[in-house]
């Protein structure tokens, strides 16, 4: 799948240095995350050297064409970890560029040009004042979506492991395992530490659904690292009001080199908000202490079977939250001041998000995080591009998370974005493989919802439309995606005309005829000429020059 990324643009009068600092924060700048290295089994959670949320000074634009993670990736689509094999082609949507004035390496290209398609770039320094739409609403919905969704069941799993049992003993309802004697073979100690383990996460998940912390930190020794994680995974899930966990153990407990420790491969089913929900799943590895007789967590590691997709915010970092009827919006403590803006404009892109679900069947809730620079560099892996504001990613099941780039979306900067983004969750949820042809219908959509009903001569972008058009494009939609070097203005003229062709075909045949032709093209992976003739009843190949012609014609 693709993850989609958008790059965007702030206003002329906007002061780069975004994020309200907290006093107790000083300023940090932007200084990139340790990020996780794997390095043996490392808990999940805070990077070395902590929280640093305040200041948020960007340290500038950085050219190089896209060195994303997971947004546009030249050369194709490159799906994620578990699930979705990497192969030559659409390079999966993956995030919405900065806004537009604002020189973007590649991903969402910001307003007025939109930039790079794997993500919005940051602010390096303003350029001429943005256009009415300030962002340009490109999600090079890629690579970062592709890898979270294979690599999703992996990377929660963290803050799940630590607290499942009371605070010292193991939990009612172990025994059924010998307890081993000296002299017993090695099989019957790891049947009864494969039975305490299991029942200790039961009573761990029992107590984090119930409301004590107490029990759910209980798993780990007092006054560890470990045991700090997990209060603070206790406090971040009850914010975002965990409905659901359900910890599964993958086959017995192995024994490790180090003498009395032990590890520990699970699943957690988890929900927010409903707790009648379809979970979601995540694998993670965990290692345990024999300590007197008793298994102790000692570290949950996110990076040996995590992949890109590690960790997710609510393993990595404490975030406060707000729910609305169609979002949950979370965000660290730092920009708390900003979740009641950030759900009112999430609750409206619901609204036209919902519209765009390709079989009918719309997200039961979009999940939007807002990101501070270290969380930036940290969740799902970080590594974006510099010039990404916001990505959609894929987490099993269908579902995506969103990630709104604080650095560069800002108060008053969210619609667009947050339509954009939202309508990748919505349209693309259940598509396994996108064709690399699809790219420009992929983006063109997600566009044209973004445009709110705009006028398409009021498109950000049309210069660089046909600054494009003009500049050796073939004309061919199949072969408008950007490429791993192209600059703004490429980036952002690839967008535009994917957002033209869709306009065109939704003009002409309507938005239901629009969807139809989208599921069997992106879902069901049929070719574009037969999708046409069944959605549209045209053929395709004077159907495609119509659209370029469009194109054309609304640039020029």
């Amino acid at each position: 799948m693709t993850d989609g990324e958008y790059r965007h643009r702030p206003p002329a009068d906007h002061d780069p240095q975004t994020g309200n600092r907290p006093a107790d924060h000083p300023p940090s700048g932007y200084p990139p995350s340790a990020g996780h290295q794997s390095d043996g089994y490392k808990p999940a959670g805070y990077q070395p050297g902590g929280y640093q949320p305040a200041g948020y000074q960007s340290a500038g634009y950085q050219s190089g064409g896209y060195h994303q993670a997971g947004g546009y990736q030249s050369g194709g689509f490159r799906p994620g970890p578990a699930g979705y094999p990497t192969r030559p082609g659409y390079p999966q949507p993956g995030g919405h560029p900065m806004p537009g004035g604002y020189p973007g390496s590649g991903g969402y290209p910001m307003p007025g040009g939109l930039p790079g398609t794997a993500g919005y770039p940051p602010p390096a320094g303003l350029v001429s004042p943005p256009r009415r739409r300030r962002w340009p609403l490109w999600v090079a919905f890629g690579t970062v979506v592709a890898l979270l969704l294979c690599a999703a069941p992996i990377a929660i799993g963290a803050v799940l492991l630590d607290g499942m049992s009371g605070p010292t003993g193991p939990a009612a309802g172990a025994g059924a395992a010998a307890s081993p004697k000296a002299g017993d073979p090695s099989s019957v100690t790891v049947d009864w530490l494969t039975e305490q383990i299991r029942s200790r996460l039961d009573g761990q998940a029992k107590a984090l659904l119930s409301g004590d912390e107490s029990g759910y930190v209980g798993l780990a020794e007092p006054n560890t690292a470990i045991a700090r994680q997990l209060r603070r995974d206790f406090r971040t899930l009850r914010a975002m009001r965990v409905s659901k966990w359900e910890p599964k153990l993958l086959g017995r407990v192995v024994k490790l080199e180090t003498a009395g420790e032990w590890r520990a491969n699970l699943i957690v089913g988890h929900c927010f908000v409903r707790p009648g929900c379809e979970p979601n799943e995540i694998t993670m590895v965990t290692r345990w202490k024999d300590t007197a007789g008793q298994p102790r967590l000692a570290a949950i590691d996110t990076d040996e079977v995590g992949g890109p997709g590690r960790p997710r915010p609510w393993e990595s970092d404490e975030l406060v939250a707000t729910i609305g009827e169609r979002t949950l919006v979370a965000a660290p403590r730092a920009f708390r001041d900003r979740l009641p803006d950030l759900l009112r404009e999430g609750e409206r892109a619901a609204k036209v998000a919902d519209r765009y679900a390709a079989d009918g069947s719309p997200p039961e809730r979009y999940l939007i995080f807002y990101a501070g620079p270290n969380e930036w560099d940290r969740w799902y892996g970080g590594d974006r591009p510099e010039w990404t504001a916001g990505y959609a990613v894929p987490v099993g099941d269908g579902q995506y998370d969103l990630v709104l780039n604080s650095k560069a979306v800002v108060p008053g900067q969210y619609a667009d974005l947050m339509r954009h983004e939202l309508t990748h969750a919505s349209s693309l949820a259940g598509a396994d493989q996108i064709d690399d042809d699809a790219w420009w219908l992929v983006e063109g959509i997600a566009e044209q919802a973004a445009a709110g009903g705009r006028a398409a001569s009021r498109y950000d972008s049309l210069d660089d439309v046909d600054r494009l058009v003009n500049s050796g494009w073939n004309g061919e939609l199949a072969d408008v995606a950007p490429g791993a070097e192209s600059e703004d203005w490429h980036v952002a003229g690839s967008y535009g005309v994917g957002y033209l062709a869709v306009r065109h075909l939704v003009d002409r045949f309507g938005e239901k005829e629009l969807l139809s032709f989208f599921k069997l093209v992106v879902h069901d992976g049929r070719s574009e000429a037969e999708a046409s003739r069944e959605a549209f009843g045209q053929d395709w190949s004077k159907l495609h020059d119509e659209c370029v012609a469009y194109v054309k014609k609304t640039a020029s």
